[in-house]
């Protein structure tokens, strides 16, 4: 029965995936040292693996998507995921922030676009725990930065522990654009970290309202710690519809839905 045997490319594939598996990301470069092929064949392969939701492709290669919720990305590497679906749903989520507003911005990529677009506002209050929007926003005449303390952690450039809850204990924020690394029916929202895990849900007791900011590769899917359940959002932005089920699930809680594509 031939036609049960792997073609040579199905064979190259099932190799490339094993090696993304042990080592985490792949690059075309080392794809075409290892399997002898060309720059064409590498792309078109990781596209192929990308569709069947086994990778991320990133600008130079890809990376393991993991079944496993551990292992968590670094800024860097996020940054070459889904840049302009993180743009567009930062350019919503800003729409919803007015002159005279306190906000609060957790670590991430997509809220780090977010302070991106508000640097040409006035009139605005941000306080956040990560160093890099901090940074982003020094230079910004018209927004007052106000820099919960902490450890920082490398990986979100997030100051996290007591010294960043004393400071959030005195904190009035009114609306809270929270970063997820998950966020799924049964799991709520979640995270890498249970130190971030513990700052979001102080933070989200101090807001009047949480908006949650991710895109599509993080609905349905649940990381290892919890920051809370579903039903302390009130709002969501993401980049494309949801799936009828969680839908369903938004709708019967009453939270809004944007979508910024």
């Amino acid at each position: 029965m031939a036609g049960l045997n792997p073609s040579k490319g199905e064979q190259r594939r099932q190799q490339m995936l094993q090696l993304l598996k042990q080592q985490g990301r792949i690059t075309i470069q080392e794809i075409i040292d290892q399997f002898d092929c060309s720059e064409a064949t590498a792309r078109r392969d990781l596209d192929l693996l990308d569709r069947k939701g086994e990778i991320i492709r990133t600008i130079g290669g890809a990376l393991f998507d993991g079944i496993s919720p551990i292992r968590e990305m670094p800024f860097a590497e996020k940054k070459q995921h889904l840049w302009l679906e993180k743009e567009a749903i930062a350019s919503k989520a800003v729409e919803l922030i007015e002159e005279g507003d306190s906000i609060c911005l957790t670590g991430g990529t997509t809220t780090f676009l977010i302070a991106r677009e508000l640097k040409q506002r006035h009139g605005v209050t941000v306080v956040t725990n990560a160093v890099n929007i901090a940074m982003e926003l020094a230079d910004s005449e018209g927004i007052q930065v106000v820099v919960v303390g902490g450890v920082m952690r490398n990986k979100s450039f997030e100051l996290c522990g007591p010294l960043a809850e004393k400071t959030i204990a005195h904190l009035n924020i009114e609306k809270l654009f929270i970063g997820v690394d998950g966020i799924s029916a049964e799991q709520g929202i979640t995270t890498y970290s249970e130190l971030e895990a513990q700052t979001g849900r102080m933070l989200m007791s101090r807001a009047k309202h949480t908006i949650a900011v991710f895109d599509r590769t993080k609905v349905n899917k649940a990381s290892l710690f919890s920051i809370a359940p579903l039903d302390q959002l009130h709002a969501c932005v993401t980049d494309a519809p949801l799936e009828s089920s969680m839908d369903a699930v938004f709708e019967e809680l009453g939270i809004q839905r944007i979508y910024g594509m």
